[in-house]
């Protein structure tokens, strides 16, 4: 038997090099290639997408088009129906991934029992045996109904079933298991995942099915396989959270049929997973009183405020360099505003240890979250809480001036809501109606936003 030719594929752009090497020739990304089996060439008559490709497109002016809303399909589950956008799509395909263990089968499997009581749904395991999920669905206390259930790895059969089901909704779990008899490298390999999911989304679009693609991760907690497959789908999830936690928290970062950094938090029950109504409540710490070190933030995610607690902890550090470290926000943003609260608020830190948490695990990306940054560690530094009932929220630049965040009066009326009475804020965003409950205190600089933070302690 002849050795298979070998060649060396990047998992992020495709291309191919003869031999290993730490560089992509193609997309310059490092430590991308991985040893596949050559795909033979296709000859005349031999394609395999002959049988998918439709109609060829004639030209056309966008005048032409009507453009219409998507219909939605509710899964019945609040939360998951946040992240998507309002539901599922007609020939939408959602990828989903997060590591082992979290959750994801767990939440499709719940919406696929909710959703087959009207809908006809497949689930695809390839993972499991038949057995398995039925298991855990009398463990979730489940109703499947008429939920049907194909445990198969190998797409040309795949496509087959679904072909003659017509289902509504399908879930394909997981996508690095199913292979095509067409290639002859390995399950989860670079060429099958891309081909896999080529095939399967065409399926979705030609057919109008809803499909739902689990996906593993790496070490590094990205989507395992062709960075090409993030491009393929229309909705890309990821699973967030602690697996030592009870809390899950799924963001939207691709939606194409709605917003994304849409976030929704879910808590692990025996049951399965439950949305959470409040998800404030989560993320801030009951002290039974004032602590040094806390701030209260208002971040937006999505079209969601969420009021989360910024802790920070300074103490002196015991080595010619001392340590700056940030869990749940960008660690080098802090090395910025602590040279800021230098340079323009006086506050030294360069001998201090600084540490910064955001509580209950979840990641803050936007750069509002800075004024709440910078008022916790001169709480820690001075060991003067800040006065209860205070939230603060505001960009801080590199001249000290605190810059406007977006949707500033959903922020301070989610707050006002959960009981907070005084808020910091940046001056741009200083409501024209005052919110009932609320002093709001309207800044420009840091060290102004500092010195209103000392009164308020003083009357406190």
């Amino acid at each position: 038997m002849a050795k298979a030719k070998t060649a060396y594929v990047c998992t992020e752009c495709g291309g191919q090099a003869p031999r290993w090497q730490g560089q992509c020739p193609q997309c310059r990304a490092w430590n991308t290639l991985v040893e596949s089996i050559v795909e033979p060439v296709a000859t005349a008559g031999t394609n395999r997408f002959a049988a998918l490709a439709g109609a060829t497109g004639k030209l056309q002016t966008l005048a032409e088009l009507e453009p219409r809303e998507e219909p939605r399909t509710p899964t019945g589950i609040e939360e998951f129906d946040r992240v998507l956008g309002g539901g599922l799509v007609a020939g939408g395909v959602v990828l989903i991934g997060g590591d082992p263990g979290i959750g994801k089968s767990t939440l499709l499997l719940q919406a696929l029992a909710v959703l087959a009581g009207e809908h006809a749904a497949v689930y695809v395991s390839g993972e499991e045996s038949g057995e398995q999920v039925a298991l855990r669905a009398q463990r979730l206390q489940l109703d499947p109904g008429s939920l049907q259930l194909l445990p198969e790895i190998n797409l040309e059969r795949i496509l087959s079933t679904l072909k003659n089901a017509a289902p509504r909704i399908a879930v394909i779990d997981s996508i690095q298991t199913v292979y095509s008899e067409a290639l002859q490298s390995a399950p989860g390999s670079v060429a099958q995942v891309r081909e896999c999911a080529a095939q399967l989304t065409r399926f979705a679009k030609q057919s109008g099915t809803s499909l739902i693609m689990v996906g593993h991760v790496t070490k590094d907690g990205t989507l395992a396989g062709p960075r090409v497959l993030e491009h393929i789908v229309d909705t890309v999830l990821y699973f967030e959270g602690d697996t030592h936690s009870s809390f899950r928290l799924v963001r939207a970062f691709k939606n194409r049929f709605g917003a994304v950094n849409e976030l929704g938090v879910f808590a692990m029950t025996e049951r399965g997973l439950r949305g959470v109504s409040n998800p404030s409540a989560i993320f801030l710490s009951q002290h039974s009183q004032e602590v040094a070190g806390s701030c209260v933030l208002v971040t937006q995610e999505g079209t969601r405020p969420l009021l989360v607690e910024i802790q920070a902890l300074v103490d002196s550090a015991h080595s010619p360099n001392p340590r700056r470290l940030s869990v749940g926000l960008e660690q080098n943003r802090l090395a910025m505003l602590l040279a800021v609260l230098h340079r323009h608020a006086g506050v030294v830190c360069f001998d201090q240890d600084v540490f910064v948490n955001a509580v209950g695990g979840v990641k803050i990306s936007e750069p509002a979250a800075d004024l709440a940054v910078l008022l916790a560690i001169v709480s820690s530094l001075r060991s003067r809480a800040l006065p209860r009932g205070l939230v603060v929220f505001g960009e801080v630049g590199l001249a000290g001036e605190i810059r406007p965040a977006p949707r500033g009066q959903e922020r301070l009326k989610e707050a006002a809501k959960l009981g907070f009475t005084v808020a910091i804020i940046p001056r741009a965003n200083a409501p024209k109606q005052p919110i009932s409950g609320m002093r709001v205190i309207a800044v420009d600089r840091i060290e102004e936003a500092i010195e209103q933070a000392r009164e308020l302690e003083a009357r406190s």
